[in-house]
């Protein structure tokens, strides 16, 4: 629906306020690439060596890759989309549920069963339609089209395929964290592609800071324009977009990669970026495309009506400039 899990990603532009060649040892800093992006762990791991812990990241890249790309067509997931096979491993059968949840609370806009649409708009590794059937497509698309039962996937459809894009990648950065913490880290941040957890506090006993980047068109600086910047020491956070991966149609039409499950269309609006803070960076970047999903007035309509929801939304206003949506909880992370 939203981001390229493997190579086409939201950036939010992480500002990791830690002793990175100097300061203080205890603090170690681990850096390569994962599931087609960068991948960055900063913590106070002293029980192994980095090189133990980079091959355990890269032995879980692989297991995310295997698992749940929609690239490579050996994974389980693209099998389970060619109806090869029905059966689930864990990875899907939790993203799945987790969607369905995250579905259900965004009234039909968040969908993984958008895949179809994806694909003919051009965002799922294949050239796009310049106009697709977009009626066609949306007779296979729809979550109450698919379910699990007894760890196998059925389908009403057989054309029903499957993309945990705008989750999977929190995902990985939860089991990321997971992995950091197995090798005794109990203040952290990681990272990959711009998605967040951390514990804790830095190398100099503060919150970690994240950037969160302006949202003009094109914007690709990682990092050089700045809107805010969040001061966190527990959870996940992600950020939600369509100024970076987008193109331009013949007629000269915005074509972003969040599509409307229920339009088919990109889902464009005012709302230009979603911030989202939650217990876990799966739930942050679900609820992330949720939002943006949405629209502008719907989603601080929805963020309003979610007790203890924490987001920070960049609208575009009539002016030319932004307008922001910080909820309540959110307004104690923002740093002033």
């Amino acid at each position: 629906m939203k981001k390229n899990i493997f190579g086409l990603f939201v950036w939010v532009s992480t500002l990791l306020a830690t002793a990175c060649g100097g300061g203080m040892p205890h603090y170690m800093t681990i850096e390569g690439p994962m599931l087609g992006t960068r991948m960055r762990i900063v913590a106070d791991i002293t029980s192994v060596s980095r090189s133990e812990v980079y091959s355990a990241a890269m032995e879980l890249d692989r297991e995310m890759k295997a698992s749940m790309s929609i690239f490579d067509r050996s994974s389980l997931l693209s099998r389970v989309n060619r109806n090869e096979t029905d059966s689930l491993d864990g990875h899907i059968c939790f993203n799945f549920r987790l969607a369905d949840s995250i579905g259900r609370l965004s009234d039909g806009l968040y969908d993984v069963t958008v895949k179809p649409l994806v694909e003919a708009w051009g965002f799922a590794g294949k050239h796009g339609l310049e106009h697709p059937n977009v009626d066609s497509l949306l007779q296979f698309v729809g979550r109450d089209k698919v379910r699990i039962v007894g760890g196998r996937l059925v389908k009403d459809d057989p054309r029903v395929q499957l993309d945990f894009n705008s989750v999977a990648k929190g995902y990985a950065v939860d089991r990321l964290a997971a992995l950091v913490e197995g090798f005794g880290g109990r203040n952290y941040i990681v990272d990959i592609g711009g998605e967040i957890f951390c514990r804790g506090v830095n190398s100099r006993g503060e919150g970690w800071r994240i950037g969160v980047e302006t949202p003009f068109d094109g914007n690709m600086s990682d990092g050089e324009y700045l809107q805010k910047r969040v001061q966190m020491t527990s959870g996940g956070m992600a950020t939600s977009g369509n100024y970076r991966r987008f193109y331009l149609s013949a007629e000269g039409r915005k074509v972003a990669h969040t599509i409307n499950p229920r339009t088919g269309y990109s889902a464009l609006s005012r709302l230009l970026s979603v911030t989202v803070v939650a217990p876990t960076c799966a739930e942050a970047d679900a609820l992330g495309t949720m939002f943006l999903a949405m629209g502008a007035d719907k989603a601080i309509q929805k963020a309003e009506s979610l007790p203890g929801v924490k987001v920070y939304f960049i609208l575009s206003s009539e002016d030319g400039g932004y307008e922001e949506y910080v909820s309540e909880e959110m307004k104690k992370l923002i740093m002033q």
